[in-house]
């Protein structure tokens, strides 16, 4: 017979940037395998892309990265670890990194399986790219009227 474990659901009205980072220090320990090793390295080229990025802890444990505006979420499943980017459709993917979530008219993800390798120089243009639509859409001004 399994225990139950309590988890505490968190939002971002719950935890600060810094509590959300200790969250998600805590899932890539908690994974302890590929799943784990892979999500810190997506986060770190997230970091590397954009040193003002925001760690957020939301939707009962989804690791969010926002500037703003969120850029992408970090999902981990039992086959795969998916980088969702919110506005992707909107963005350029000359390498083609985005292989699912291709139907979508908003978003768009990256699917990364055990032992793949990541086209990092492709991943950070694709961040630096989300975050440059965020602060575009943040930047303009109101429309006044007459």
């Amino acid at each position: 017979m399994k225990k139950a474990v309590a988890v505490k659901k968190t939002s971002t009205k719950d935890t600060d940037g810094a509590s959300a980072s200790k969250l998600i220090d805590g899932r890539i320990k908690e994974l302890g395998d590929w799943r784990g090793e892979m999500l810190g390295r997506i986060r770190a080229l997230i970091k590397d892309a954009d040193p003002d990025v925001v760690e957020e802890w939301k939707w009962r444990g989804v690791p969010v990265w926002e500037h703003d505006g969120i850029i992408c979420t970090g999902e981990t499943y039992k086959a795969v670890v998916k980088l969702t980017f919110a506005k992707g459709a909107a963005l350029d993917d000359p390498a083609g990194l985005f292989n699912s979530s291709l139907d979508g008219n908003v978003r768009r993800a990256i699917d990364i399986r055990e032992g793949e390798k990541i086209n990092e120089k492709a991943l950070k243009a694709l961040i630096r790219a989300a975050v440059a639509l965020n602060t575009s859409k943040a930047r303009k001004p109101a429309k006044r009227s007459t």
